[in-house]
């Protein structure tokens, strides 16, 4: 029989989930629960204002935009500053910024531009926040552990989205928009006092030295030195936007007008997540060789929920499209994410991130906005199978690169160290990670 002493130093988490990824994956569930529901909740905080699709797009545009414009510079600052710090900055930005939102909406008839202001505020912490929080995640984790300790994150981070949409939708239909971005808002102010706790006290300063443009540039260079790099990014920077403009304008159209309001549609996006789930589980165990090629095949089922909703299907097939779409495209996600970490130094992650993200949001606001217009001119489901022809097109397009096609899996980084300066929070090894 073992004893308590025994049990209480019996370890409850793997050794490569040392204290700052843990943390790292939790705050990413707070935050992925608060942001799903309220991406459901901000929609139809338009519509039931009155707004059209529309006014649907331009709320989701201009939260993108300044999402775009500052994406370089927060790689950059996130490169120069400890990352933990520009996190939680970007967390109390997006918790105040949703706090008077869900005032709005709660308090009397928001005007658009009010909520357009809101969500490009939201933006703009977003800008900041993500390209940190890749670096810190990806400096978390080292070697043969990375994929699984990536697998696990979004694992738990889309569960989140599965419960966060699900949740948001039922909650919009029960009580109103309103009180789903004030739990937003409450999210990321919990989410940003963990993110406050990340240990980096052990790391050395930055050495002086360059500056910010000399950041950009040297990030521009490692990102358009790799063909399969900058060739995904613009795959996605098409994908992303149509899928964007399928999500946030014509789905909860749809949804209004043949699948019963918001609370099938959140329950829609739920099984997108819970695919998502799945398909993370599988990545936990499955380590394909060529890590890119394999995520690239999965990335056609993209097509799928666009192609449903044209048609649109009854809402039982619509959850089964987008079951099998979310673990599909999920195997990508951790495939992508493994292979930034091997390839990419570690003191350039976020920079190398920001242009990633930067490339993969481009246009994601002109889509948006987009969006109403060529329904009008073309009708939405004509909209909705080009949005899906789109996804194919790219995607077929970028295997013509060879080393998306070729990339192999490696048991170690091949470019944790250089002989550059060191970046803010540069981690040594934690949890007994190698």
């Amino acid at each position: 029989m073992t004893s308590p002493t025994a049990s209480s130093r019996s370890p409850r988490r793997p050794a490569w989930a040392g204290r700052n990824y843990t943390l790292l994956t939790a705050a990413a569930v707070i935050t992925g629960l608060g942001s799903h529901g309220a991406l459901v909740a901000a929609a139809f905080a338009v519509i039931e204002t009155g707004g059209d699709g529309g006014d649907v797009g331009l709320v989701a545009a201009a939260r993108t935009l300044p999402l775009v414009l500052f994406l370089l510079i927060g790689g950059a600052v996130a490169d120069r500053l400890p990352r933990h710090r520009v996190m939680v900055a970007a967390n109390v930005l997006n918790c105040l910024s949703q706090a008077a939102f869900a005032a709005l909406v709660l308090t009397g008839e928001p005007r658009l531009w009010h909520m357009m202001l809101l969500a490009a505020l939201g933006g703009t912490g977003q800008a900041f926040f993500g390209p940190a929080a890749e670096g810190m995640l990806m400096s978390s984790v080292e070697g043969e552990h990375a994929g699984r300790a990536f697998a696990v994150f979004r694992m738990a981070m889309q569960g989140a989205v599965l419960g966060g949409a699900a949740l948001g939708g039922a909650m919009v239909a029960a009580i109103g928009p309103g009180w789903v971005l004030a739990a937003d808002a409450a999210a990321f102010a919990l989410a940003g006092a963990l993110r406050a706790f990340l240990d980096v006290g052990h790391i050395p300063p930055r050495a002086p030295g360059g500056g910010l443009i000399a950041d950009l540039r040297d990030g521009w260079q490692e990102f358009a030195g790799r063909p399969w790099l900058w060739g995904i990014v613009v795959q996605f920077s098409v994908a992303n936007a149509v899928v964007a403009a399928a999500d946030a304008v014509y789905g909860p159209l749809v949804a209004r007008d043949h699948l019963g309001g918001a609370g099938p549609w959140g329950l829609a996006l739920g099984a997108f997540g819970a695919g998502t789930v799945a398909g993370a589980l599988l990545m936990t165990r499955w380590k394909p060789r060529r890590l890119l090629r394999a995520g690239t095949l999965c990335v056609f089922p993209l097509a799928l929920p666009s192609a449903a909703l044209a048609v649109p299907v009854p809402i039982g097939v619509l959850f089964g499209v987008m079951f099998v779409a979310g673990a599909a495209v999920e195997v990508f996600g951790v495939s992508w994410m493994t292979a930034l970490h091997q390839e990419i130094p570690e003191h350039k992650l976020s920079r190398v991130s920001a242009y990633d993200w930067f490339g993969s949001v481009a246009l994601v606001p002109l889509a948006a906005a987009a969006a109403g217009p060529a329904e009008e001119a073309f009708g939405r489901a004509a909209a909705l199978w080009g949005c899906a022809g789109l996804v194919v097109l790219v995607t077929a397009a970028v295997l013509c690169v060879p080393d998306v096609r070729t990339l192999r899996r490696r048991t170690t980084p091949v470019a944790r160290g250089g002989t550059e300066r060191a970046s803010a929070d540069a981690e040594r090894p934690v949890g007994g990670l190698g």
